[in-house]
């Protein structure tokens, strides 16, 4: 299979994996397909790892263009929709080992936010972590990744099109720690 009918299967699979749906409060309404939750403008629930390493670096990631919201865009944090029956905790854990390889590292929770963009209407919780190893890249989902200072990732995301919401993310986690404590 060649890697634009690899990432055109598991976006056609992604489509179709029931994620949660929640209110405004970000209280469960229910489950639905992912492709209905965003045709019916409904609310998802998310989550964004934010990776660093010992330097104080963060990873961002170029998404692959077969995805839904933001394709080729830069993304600072790994991360994806919640699936029904999971914790933002384990659905941190689960996408951080599916997108990048990254397993059995603590993740310091920085809270959730509500975000709102036409085509994409989320609560996201955010998530830290700290990895020096190698990663292992999803290919269906990322084309490649490196680590940059947070001051150059914002300077970057000035010329370059950065996933809003994971940005989002980034400035809560900021805004309730010290950056050079993070994760």
């Amino acid at each position: 299979m060649t890697p634009d009918a690899r990432e055109a299967a598991h976006r056609a699979a992604s489509d179709r994996e029931l994620v949660v749906w929640v209110d405004h409060q970000d209280c469960i309404q229910g489950e639905l397909p992912r492709a209905e939750l965003r045709a019916r403008g409904l609310i998802g629930r998310c989550t964004f790892i934010l990776l660093f390493n010992d330097a104080g670096e963060l990873c961002v990631h170029r998404r692959t263009l077969s995805k839904a919201l933001y394709p080729g865009y830069w993304d600072v944090a790994a991360g994806g929709m919640v699936a029904p029956g999971e914790s933002y905790a384990q659905s941190a854990a689960r996408e951080l080992a599916e997108e990048l390889g990254v397993s059995g590292v603590a993740l310091r929770e920085h809270g959730t936010f509500y975000f709102e963009e036409p085509g994409n209407r989320l609560w996201g919780g955010v998530f830290s972590a700290r990895w020096n190893g190698p990663l292992r890249l999803q290919p269906e989902e990322v084309l490649e990744a490196r680590f940059l200072a947070p001051a150059a990732i914002l300077d970057e995301a000035r010329q370059r099109p950065y996933c809003p919401d994971s940005l989002e993310a980034l400035r809560l986690a900021v805004s309730r720690s010290d950056v050079a404590s993070l994760p």
